[in-house]
């Protein structure tokens, strides 16, 4: 059964209205010409009209009656004190909207921006590209060759029609450009490596989508050297690309600063605020008006700069040290964090109500041992990142190459400081690299040094690690074989998604031999030998 077909359209109080002394049937008016059409059937028309309108409204609706009688009209009369305040006009429509009852599975809306003022034909293009009123645009156009003014009474007056459906992905050629543009956007977020682990590349899809569509605050988490810093620079490039910014990117680690360094870091301070303060301060908060600012590590702001920061965020005012006068200003967060915030809110070390606020976007990127297929193209990125800060064209050979990324891509490799241990091993190489050319001597050098500053730096965090599940009378049990075993376990399951992602990281090798391997079940037998759990590793 098909649909019925329903036009929603403002009285055109000029166009609708025939010349004095002329027969109006030789007049083009839009109204009454869309259901002239001979290929387009018209079964409703909701017609809006002033109020004051309303002799002329009742002469079109007679008139379209008399040339589509299969047509039925509905007079909507409205009261516009101004027809050119788009205020008024776009609140009087969307009032319609919200009360009138669309039926999208039986009727097909049309929505006429022919008539109407040009004010009322942009507040219908919007409310219809919202989906206020769920459907198409139509357009009316007189004869060709004929305006309102040429009369011929052998032309006929109905003139022509144009639907335009504001779905701009069924446009090959539109859809084409936004694919472009998309492809455009993730290559700056991806700093143009040619990334391959799929799920990173959905990540960094969403981050581009919400970069592009929203100001609200971004919480990105995730193990030191995962890469937070760099993508909030990229988000700031992608939005200047925009023109969604006009501001600066401004950052800030904020384990490096403290209590009243801290305060007047982010907010500021007049001058005499306190000892030393010989001159105000506008402050980071201030600086990143109308940019982003990027706040690393903000598990570790005081809860006092907590509570100020959220308020800057809703209400984008702050008070500096020192004032009584608040300041505004106008940013977009984006916040690092290698904590787990939801525990810190736990522990009472982190605002529940700020976490809420800029949890609101939260991503969580991998460390470099959990993009293992993304290692091969991202070492091709540090090799040409090397050129072009020394100045010294440097490659590596097959042999070499090889070597290097089979030991990169050993699940028994850790990458502790994930992109930073990368970024350190290949300037090393490509410093010592005789004639620019990375040797297989040169990678094994590199590979016994990342090897041995692991293991260094392993055997003073395991009892760290440990200490954050066990009590000293339960480590003291521990074998020294278990310690640094359990150690790297609990390292495992911090850095990964879920209980089976830590389990196939651990048993990546063993798994292999076993016909139907349950990794998660493995890992959850071996955490209880020890009293331990998934949870409260997390």
């Amino acid at each position: 059964m098909s649909k019925k077909c329903v036009v929603i359209g403002f009285l055109g109080v000029h166009l609708d209205q025939p010349r004095k002394s002329r027969d109006r049937w030789a007049t083009w008016r839009p109204t009454v010409a869309i259901c002239q059409q001979e290929d387009l059937i018209v079964d409703r028309f909701e017609l809006i009209v002033e109020r004051r309108y309303s002799k002329l409204a009742n002469q079109v609706i007679q008139d379209i009656e008399t040339v589509s009688p299969e047509t039925s009209v509905r007079a909507h009369p409205v009261t516009l004190k101004d027809p050119w305040d788009l205020e008024e006009v776009y609140a009087g429509l969307h009032q319609f909207s919200r009360g009138y009852a669309f039926d999208t599975d039986a009727e097909d809306y049309l929505i006429h921006i022919t008539t109407g003022t040009h004010v009322a034909q942009i507040c219908l293009f919007l409310l219809t590209e919202t989906r206020h009123l769920p459907g198409r645009l139509i357009q009316t156009s007189p004869p060709p060759g004929r305006g309102r003014s040429k009369q011929d009474e052998a032309a006929s007056v109905e003139g022509t029609f144009q639907i335009i459906d504001l779905d701009l992905s069924r446009y090959d050629e539109l859809a084409k450009r936004f694919r472009q543009e998309h492809d455009e956007a993730r290559s700056i977020l991806k700093r143009g490596i040619e990334t391959k682990d799929e799920s990173f590349n959905a990540l960094i899809d969403r981050i581009e989508k919400v970069t592009l569509a929203t100001k609200a605050p971004i919480l990105m988490s995730g193990p030191t050297g995962a890469g937070k810093t760099q993508l909030a620079k990229l988000i700031y490039e992608l939005k200047h690309s925009r023109r969604q910014v006009s501001g600066p990117f401004v950052e800030i680690n904020c384990a490096t600063i403290r209590g009243e360094q801290a305060m007047s870091a982010l907010f500021g301070h007049t001058k005499g605020a306190f000892t030393g303060a010989n001159s105000a301060r506008a402050g980071l908060l201030k600086s990143a008006d109308s940019g982003i600012l990027f706040l690393d590590e903000i598990g570790e702001l005081g809860l006092d700069e907590q509570a100020m920061l959220l308020r800057a965020i809703e209400e984008k005012e702050f008070t500096p040290v020192g004032s009584d006068q608040s300041i505004h200003s106008d940013f977009q967060l984006i916040a690092g964090t290698n904590r787990d915030l939801v525990a810190e809110v736990t522990a009472g070390k982190f605002r529940e109500d700020l976490l809420a606020r800029i949890n609101l976007w939260s991503f969580r990127l991998p460390g470099l041992r959990e993009r293992r297929a993304d290692i091969d193209p991202n070492l091709d990125y540090e090799l040409q990142q090397f050129t072009r800060d020394s100045g010294q064209k440097v490659t590596i050979s097959k042999e070499a190459r090889k070597a290097f990324v089979d030991f990169a891509m050993d699940p028994a490799t850790p990458w502790n400081a994930n992109f930073r241990d990368l970024n350190a091993a290949v300037t090393r190489m490509g410093t010592l690299a005789e004639g620019g050319r990375i040797t297989i001597e040169l990678v094994h050098e590199e590979i016994a040094r990342l090897r041995s500053s692991w293991q260094t730096k392993d055997a003073h965090g395991d009892v760290d690690v440990l200490a954050s599940c066990l009590d000293e009378s339960q480590i003291a049990q521990l074998d020294r074989f278990d310690r640094v075993q359990l150690a790297e376990v609990i390292r495992v399951c911090r850095q990964s998604r879920s209980l089976s992602h830590a389990g196939r990281t651990l048993f990546a090798v063993s798994r292999k031999a076993k016909a139907k391997p349950n990794d998660a079940d493995r890992l959850r037998k071996y955490l209880n030998r020890f009293g331990l759990s998934w949870d409260e590793l997390l």
